[in-house]
């Protein structure tokens, strides 16, 4: 277990372990874009931008940088060789169509059941960013959330029923946070629902039961960790 929580650049390398071999994958904007930085080269895996670009690399710097090569959080990237450009509505079919493998989000809430809120708080004067993250919560086969597990008032952001506007329901799959990785089975067949299967930072299962409430099945004996953090 991991002496430090981990840092922002440690949580995109722990999700970026995550994805498998040939895997299609959309990366949503904020924190899960910095995941394309981290992943093997040696392991094929297609990353897909809503503003129509297939194939996208990492993010570019200095003479890499094209104005016209950007992902949907206008961060400059480059593209691997193979690469293909099309119509955002083209793009925004494959969303909705199931041909995303993971889509890697953030958000605001995580339900137990899986659900997901991550473009609006409701705040008045605050400005919803739906983008594409209700078409990929629906279309792709598998949702990642990449979040800080609590906000800047220390409340936490996994919770037992949304107070967000929803994005998607019962559609988050798996849970990467500084301080744990958590496993959503949302099936009716499930216990409660939510799984611990990797700690950081001394965290214990005790503890994120009583921060977020949950009662959260332990299930870091029966989990080998994947993480390789530099």
């Amino acid at each position: 277990m991991s002496t430090a929580p981990l840092t922002r650049t440690e949580m995109a390398q722990r999700v970026a372990a995550d994805i498998p071999e040939g895997a299609y994958v959309n990366l949503g904007i904020g924190l899960p874009t910095s995941v394309s930085n981290f992943l093997d080269p040696a392991k094929e895996v297609i990353l897909h931008t809503e503003n129509g670009m297939l194939g996208m690399g990492p993010e570019a710097h200095g003479d890499e940088i094209d104005p016209d090569l950007i992902n949907a959080g206008k961060i400059a990237v480059t593209a691997l060789p193979g690469a293909s450009y099309f119509h955002h509505a083209d793009s925004f079919g494959m969303m909705r169509g199931g041909h995303l493998d993971i889509a890697v989000l953030g958000a605001f809430q995580v339900s137990a059941s899986g659900d997901l809120a991550n473009w609006h708080t409701g705040a008045p004067g605050s400005i919803p960013a739906v983008g594409g993250a209700m078409d990929l919560a629906v279309g792709a086969k598998k949702v990642f959330v990449m979040m800080e597990l609590t906000t800047k008032a220390g409340d936490s952001k996994l919770v037992e029923k949304l107070s967000y506007p929803v994005t998607g329901l019962g559609c988050v799959t798996r849970i990467f946070t500084e301080v744990a990785v958590f496993d959503i089975d949302s099936s009716a067949a499930a216990a409660t629902g939510v799984s611990v299967t990797e700690l950081f930072g001394g965290a214990t299962v005790a503890s994120l039961r009583e921060l977020t409430g949950l009662p959260l099945i332990d299930a870091t004996s029966t989990t080998a960790s994947t993480t390789a953090l530099a």
